[in-house]
């Protein structure tokens, strides 16, 4: 079992930065994908970012590609979503989660979510 803290949000201004954290308790993640992704009120939960633990490939929704960065530290056992140029509509409950199967498409651990609001 996999447990996932998340930390980091807060309140922002339209056109500021934050970055997330997520720390995983699992020693190995070796063949792991993580992943954060994020639930606006009233809206499904979607798929933010991505990254393979071992060789870092990542993979972004379209939305966010080119101010959010996925990024992990293998020592600290933590996964990064690092959010720049925020906009109103990425406020949402951000969660961290996590799967053994090394890809994008499933995850069976997840965080308890952390929340981000961006004001205009």
């Amino acid at each position: 079992q996999v447990q996932l803290v998340e930390s980091g949000g807060g309140l922002v201004q339209a056109g500021g930065s934050l970055r997330l954290a997520c720390a995983a308790s699992e020693r190995t993640l070796r063949n792991y994908v993580m992943g954060w992704f994020r639930q606006a009120p009233g809206k499904e939960r979607e798929f933010v970012a991505g990254t393979t633990w071992s060789s870092g490939r990542t993979r972004y929704a379209d939305s966010v590609k080119g101010r959010f960065t996925i990024s992990r530290d293998h020592a600290r056992n933590t996964v990064y979503l690092q959010m720049n140029s925020l906009k109103p509509e990425d406020t949402a409950v951000y969660s961290c989660a996590a799967d053994p199967s090394g890809t994008f498409s499933s995850y069976s651990y997840w965080g308890q979510g952390t929340q981000v609001t961006v004001s205009s």
